[in-house]
């Protein structure tokens, strides 16, 4: 027979290796989704929309809904907070249907899924555990301006038939590509920029539950390079964490964000003063060869130009408009370099004020 000290060290072990288990599972967690608002009143910085909302909650009645504004606002957040407080989690998942209309963007998915799921009614209003539970589903549309215009017209007579028991909240960055119809049949909030004062209050918070440190210099330059989106900025925060312990600095934050560092914008810029072309083609090269994105260098080329006092409107002008034409040619599919040399070129002659459309003579 196997003797009781035996058991209890099996036991005590089995214990360890489940605690083990637990903290390997929590420090892989996304801190984005760890740190996400569970409730409305915790969303930063969208005071209206928040105050509307809470009183949807309190009354238990809630219209079509449309969220829009840039990414990283809290526009998904808001959407499943809302829904979690209304429903609570035992009723969450038999009366929430959540899809990304990116992927689920086609019109035979309005007419199996969606309707499929917006056609079965519930039972009647009946609190739970503190929870309203109205008589209605909700259906989740994330990223709904990918979604095709035949795809959105049919969703507008679903919308009609089914209004009574069901109700859509549409999620995107673009208002502009929801057409009419359903943008008229829908509550609309719009989410603001995230200022960097709400950022870095946020930012701060997660260190301090981290214990990270992060001086202000490193803070300012995450608020920098995320560009108003706080999801971007909390997954820079933990990927620096992650390859640089708990003390950050501002060249780690850069170098995990794929910014270009500003002394090769510098560079850049500083090659097309001196007018020597053999020189902007080699700063182009070893650009090229570091592996940054062309792209990311026309967003930051275009930032240093304008907020350059020395440079005369006309220039900026120019350089501009070749900057917006080459962008278009990158998302095309264009060679990054022959597209950044053009940019470089044009950027040359801008600054030496040649006129438009010159070339030079073999």
């Amino acid at each position: 027979m196997v003797s009781g000290w035996f058991w209890k060290r099996c036991l005590s072990k089995k214990k360890v290796c489940e605690n083990k288990t637990a903290s390997v599972m929590q420090s892989s967690q996304q801190w984005v989704e760890k740190y996400r608002p569970r409730k409305v009143k915790d969303v930063a910085h969208q005071e209206e929309v928040v105050r509307v909302l809470t009183n949807t909650l309190e009354t238990g009645s809630c219209p079509h809904m449309l969220f829009y504004g840039p990414p990283g606002t809290g526009k998904t957040t808001t959407a499943l907070a809302i829904a979690h407080q209304l429903f609570g989690p035992e009723l969450y998942k038999s009366r929430v249907l959540e899809l990304n209309a990116s992927d689920d963007r086609g019109i035979n998915v309005v007419r199996t899924k969606i309707k499929d799921f917006a056609a079965v009614a519930v039972g009647t209003n009946k609190r739970r555990k503190g929870h309203p539970c109205p008589p209605f589903k909700i259906i989740v549309l994330d990223e709904a301006d990918s979604m095709t215009e035949d795809a959105q017209n049919a969703l507008r007579r679903t919308m009609e038939t089914y209004s009574k028991v069901t109700r859509f909240f549409f999620i995107c960055n673009y208002v502009s590509r929801i057409i009419e119809p359903l943008a008229s049949r829908c509550a609309k909030f719009r989410f603001k920029p995230l200022s960097e004062e709400i950022m870095s209050s946020r930012i701060l918070y997660i260190c301090k539950e981290e214990e990270l440190c992060l001086d202000a210099e490193a803070l300012s330059t995450l608020s920098s390079v995320s560009q108003g989106d706080l999801r971007r900025a909390i997954t820079y925060l933990q990927s620096a964490a992650r390859l640089f312990g708990s003390s950050i600095s501002s060249e780690n934050l850069i170098s995990v964000s794929g910014v270009v560092p500003e002394k090769v914008v510098q560079a850049v810029l500083q090659a097309c003063r001196s007018g020597n072309f053999d020189l902007a083609n080699k700063e182009v090269n070893n650009f090229i060869a570091e592996g940054y994105p062309a792209s990311q260098m026309l967003t930051q080329l275009f930032e240093a130009i304008v907020e350059d006092n020395d440079i005369s409107d006309e220039q900026k002008a120019r350089i501009s408009k070749k900057l917006g034409e080459a962008d278009k040619c990158l998302v095309d599919g264009a060679d990054e370099y022959l597209q950044l040399l053009d940019v470089v070129s044009n950027t040359m002659q801008a600054f030496s004020n040649m006129p438009e459309g010159f070339a030079y003579e073999c």
